[in-house]
């Protein structure tokens, strides 16, 4: 386990409560359960990067941040247990997206709160889970993303979110009733975008090309 040290940097929100928050109330679920199509159909989270898969690169990353890690994964579930944290599969069919492994999230996590972040991105910050955490709690929000600034554009990545796991039943509807945009579903709560400086940080590999690219970049530290 990451030593307590690095943990506490977490603590501080209150989600509304007036109850301090500790990392041990966040549960992350790395998001390993889409087809890879822009990659030839490989399982993405289990390519090499920096001479480890890329979810078992993310899961160290994330570790620190949090108070329990899932994997969210549909092949190779095996590989996948290996790294020592539990695994879960869509519960929904035919990889209906990252919004299925939200829920697959939702419905295993024991905590207030869920992070969700990608396998193929993992140079995400360090500081992602306080930094969501404080506008979360700052905003009485319902669920809090990262947006960075490209080209004097707002870009949004929905998929690095922390939310309350209390909104799992309004996901289940959602995908239930045909849903598959994160938007779509972040525009029926309380969503607060969650400003981050450094676009490179977000940067993700979708193509073998951008895996290569991913070999010469280095994590940033907060």
């Amino acid at each position: 386990m990451p030593p307590a040290d690095r943990r506490s940097r977490i603590r501080g929100g209150r989600l509304g409560t007036g109850a301090m928050i500790a990392v041990d109330q966040i549960t992350g679920v790395i998001l390993a359960g889409g087809r890879g199509s822009r990659m030839g159909g490989v399982d993405k989270g289990l390519q090499n990067h920096q001479g480890m898969a890329l979810a078992l690169y993310t899961l160290l990353r994330l570790g620190p941040q949090v108070g329990h890690v899932m994997i969210n994964a549909n092949r190779n579930l095996g590989a996948y247990e290996s790294f020592g944290v539990p695994v879960w599969p869509d519960p929904v069919d035919d990889f209906a997206g990252p919004l299925a492994g939200f829920l697959a999230g939702l419905e295993h996590c024991e905590t207030p709160l869920l992070l969700t972040v990608p396998c193929d991105t993992p140079n995400f910050p360090d500081d992602l889970a306080a930094r969501l955490l404080a506008a979360l709690d700052a905003q009485s929000a319902d669920l809090a993303y990262a947006v960075t600034l490209e080209e004097g554009r707002e870009q949004p990545h929905p998929v690095f979110c922390l939310l309350r796991s209390a909104l799992s039943e309004s996901l289940v509807a959602f995908l239930h009733g045909g849903g598959r945009k994160i938007d779509r579903w972040f525009a029926q709560h309380r969503a607060v975008a969650v400003p981050f400086a450094d676009p490179a940080a977000f940067f993700n590999a979708n193509t073998t090309a951008e895996l290569a690219q991913l070999q010469t970049r280095h994590a940033p530290t907060a």
